[in-house]
């Protein structure tokens, strides 16, 4: 099990949450998918909720506003020592911020902003909430990459802005964002299969068994965006929940 209990560099992967137009439902369907436990913030937070495995914070969901322009969706954060600062970064390199840097009571502070391809992340500067407290468990974040009609801007924008380092894969339009021997991230060029989707981050959870999963997920009202299919890196499926957020999971190869 891997755990955190130290904020991480910037550039790094901290946390991910749900927008979603029905809080209880999604809940529910998480929670027969994941097996998650939830604690609710409170009235302040806009009742903003902790979704745990194994006692853990692995992700957050929350209740989107009545009238909401924007679709139910996962939105990946990255660390940020300085979220004001990196939102002017982000406009600098031909990025957009769609909500500038605020602060969050004592948890810290967080931005919205899209790449130059039109791909939405999020900053998080942390301080009391550090993001994910567990990684690459059942039911915890697993892995992330941006999907992207141009990769070579996508590319150059986030190694620019984290300083990742770009390692391209063979036999594939996907190159992994490295600090080190570390690899943080993914950015996949879409073709002509992505039909009209557009360019978006997509984030992995780790589940003990993809088929186990996509069975609970469709039971509980969600759908088979991809099916399972075996990779070097686990066995994985993308799963679109019962009000349009979709997510991938992947179950580690075996040792």
């Amino acid at each position: 099990m891997t755990i955190r209990t130290t904020k991480r560099s910037p550039g790094e992967v901290t946390w991910m949450d749900l927008s979603t137009p029905d809080l209880v439902a999604a809940k529910k369907f998480y929670q027969q998918v994941f097996g998650w436990a939830y604690q609710d913030t409170g009235q302040a937070f806009g009742h903003y909720n902790m979704a745990q495995t194994q006692q853990h914070n692995a992700a957050g969901m929350a209740q989107m506003d009545s009238g909401a322009q924007m679709p139910s969706a996962w939105t990946i954060y990255f660390s940020s020592d300085d979220a004001a600062a990196d939102a002017q970064r982000v406009k600098a390199l031909g990025g957009q911020v769609l909500m500038d840097a605020m602060v969050v009571g004592d948890t810290g502070a967080m931005a919205i902003c899209a790449d130059p391809t039109g791909a939405v992340f999020g900053l998080w500067q942390a301080k009391e909430h550090i993001g994910a407290n567990i990684v690459g468990e059942h039911g915890s974040m697993a892995w992330w990459e941006v999907n992207t009609r141009d990769l070579v801007a996508a590319r150059d924008f986030y190694n620019k802005l984290f300083d990742l380092t770009p390692h391209k894969m063979e036999g594939m339009e996907y190159y992994t964002m490295q600090r080190g021997e570390e690899m943080i991230c993914g950015v996949l060029q879409m073709d002509e299969n992505w039909a009209n989707i557009p360019p978006h981050w997509m984030g992995y959870f780790g589940v003990d068994d993809t088929d186990a999963a996509v069975e609970r997920a469709t039971a509980a009202g969600g759908i088979v965006g991809v099916p399972a299919f075996d990779m070097p890196y686990g066995r994985m499926a993308v799963i679109v929940d019962p009000f349009g957020a979709a997510f991938s999971i992947v179950q580690p190869p075996q040792a």
